[in-house]
């Protein structure tokens, strides 16, 4: 599932990223793995806070994009644009606002996609808590029809 969170983050970076002037060729690859990293990290934060309703409410609701949910992501991300490669505080926020909110869209499609095993919500949910869990019970429990 983490393999296809950053295929789906390197999908989505062409100006966020690859033709990003800040954004030195040599860290392209890294610049991704440190955007798929943040929206983990976030997530996971979600879950270990007690918010996974929150967040199957954020996965289920094509309209319901928490603006929250995905600030944190992009405020995350922008940071380590700037502590680890040396963007400037805007540059950085704006790399970040190109490339988060349409891969959390795009997750958030393939979340309601049955066919879509990889980004199923119990199954996203479960890799978050290091597979320890399965979570469907839960997501079912959480589901709003």
């Amino acid at each position: 599932m983490f393999e296809k969170l950053f295929l789906l983050v390197k999908n989505n970076a062409g100006r966020a990223v690859i033709d990003n002037p800040e954004i030195p060729e040599k860290y392209h690859e890294a610049v991704i793995n440190e955007a798929s990293s943040s929206i983990i990290e976030v997530l996971k934060g979600q879950m270990e806070t007690g918010k996974v309703k929150d967040l199957v409410r954020f996965f289920q609701f094509s309209g319901f994009y928490n603006k929250s949910l995905v600030a944190s992501i992009v405020n995350k991300f922008a940071n380590k644009l700037n502590k680890f490669y040396g963007l400037a505080p805007e540059p950085a926020m704006h790399a970040a606002q190109l490339l988060i909110p349409p891969v959390m869209e795009e997750m958030v499609k393939q979340a309601k996609n049955e066919q879509n095993k990889d980004f199923g919500l119990s199954n996203l949910l479960s890799k978050l808590t290091g597979g320890q869990r399965d979570m469907s019970g839960l997501v079912n429990q959480l589901s709003i029809g």
